[in-house]
């Protein structure tokens, strides 16, 4: 009878991520994989174990997946670091960041919580039962499948109602979604400035908030966002002309104007065009940029106001050098997590494993 072996690079990939589990169990991490790939209908557990012909162990594999749950981290910083050493790298890397829902079914799943669905469908259901994802995702251009987002880590959200749902020896404590984008973005920079990279992060105007962008500034991670029509802007402070002497106190930080987005927006002066790729076209956009203050970025930001045929919008970034093709590409590039969430759902099936503990939710 014909035996199949894994693919000698195949084999070395699965032990470098296996390195940083038990010696005991990390050789169960390989056969579970090809359980996954291989496994046909619903991706349950029971299907992984199937496809890998491991059924009979059943009970080991369990217990193994939740151990894996516990040591995301340390998976996640393999996966990272064999990314940056296999695939050609320019010397800045953009990550996305957004979080997303899946949806479970039955009594005691560990963590789950009623959250509002962001894709109502055609039943118009605006609230769903399940878990919260806050993902963050290596967005990569390939040259003939466009722009593509490749996952890296995800964290549970939890609300507080539901924390005391959880067994108390887990220490569970609640945690915001812009803290664990925080997390996960300094996780991240650590990683990607270790290897002489500059790390940018684009995410969505939910997260272009004080707690979040504080802790990534300070990581040194350059931000893109949406920008609210409302932001409270202010001018940029003048400098101290040559000579003349400053007088007691810090410098001034943030100007003493107001910048009103929506009357920038509606002077008809002003306005430049650029050629970008947006969304997979070569496009033609209308843009008027300045810089300006921003008390939650922590300072100087460069703002790009888009001219739309509805409208206008509003983007920034924490480089005030980065240039107006930078940041709307940047931020035209964040749809890849859109289609990692899709494929992630109706492809591979997360939220069908039909697993209880939340550890185990955090493996898979």
């Amino acid at each position: 009878m014909a035996e199949w072996k894994c693919p000698q690079e195949w084999s070395q990939w699965m032990d470098w991520l296996a390195a940083g589990l038990h010696g005991r169990c990390r050789w169960r991490l390989p056969i579970l994989v090809i359980g996954m790939l291989f496994a046909q209908g619903r991706r349950t557990v029971s299907s992984w174990l199937r496809a890998a012909g491991v059924g009979d162990d059943f009970t080991d594999y369990y217990y193994f997946i939740a151990a894996v749950g516990r040591k995301t981290e340390i998976l996640a910083t393999h996966l990272l670091v064999l990314l940056l050493s296999r695939l050609p790298t320019s010397p800045r890397l953009l990550l996305g960041l957004d979080d997303t829902p899946t949806k479970r079914y039955g009594p005691k799943v560990q963590g789950a919580g009623i959250h509002h669905n962001p894709t109502p469908g055609p039943a118009d259901q605006k609230y769903l039962y399940g878990h919260i994802w806050v993902t963050l995702a290596w967005i990569v251009r390939h040259p003939l499948w466009g722009t593509i987002g490749l996952p890296l880590w995800a964290m549970i959200y939890v609300r507080v109602k539901d924390i005391a749902k959880i067994p108390k020896h887990y220490q569970w404590a609640f945690q915001t979604k812009l803290i664990l984008a925080a997390r996960l973005v300094e996780w991240a920079a650590k990683i990607v400035q270790a290897a002489g990279k500059i790390l940018w992060i684009v995410a969505d105007g939910a997260y272009a908030k004080r707690p979040f962008l504080r802790r990534a500034i300070a990581a040194g991670v350059v931000v893109v966002s949406r920008l609210r029509k409302d932001a409270a802007l202010r001018d940029v402070p003048p400098k101290l002309k040559k000579g003349r002497r400053r007088g007691p106190g810090r410098p001034r930080k943030y100007g003493q104007n107001r910048i009103s987005l929506a009357k920038r927006a509606g002077q008809k002066r002003g306005w430049q065009t650029v050629r970008c790729l947006l969304y997979g076209k070569l496009v033609t956009k209308t843009y008027k940029t300045f810089l300006a203050t921003y008390r939650p970025a922590c300072g100087l930001i460069r703002v790009v106001l888009v001219k739309e045929a509805d409208g206008w919008d509003a983007f920034f970034c924490t480089d005030p050098s980065a240039s107006v093709l930078e940041v709307l590409e940047a931020f035209a590039d964040r749809a890849a997590l859109e289609q990692d969430f899709h494929d992630v759902k109706e492809v591979w099936g997360t939220g069908e494993q039909q697993v209880r503990n939340l550890w185990a939710r955090m493996s898979l």
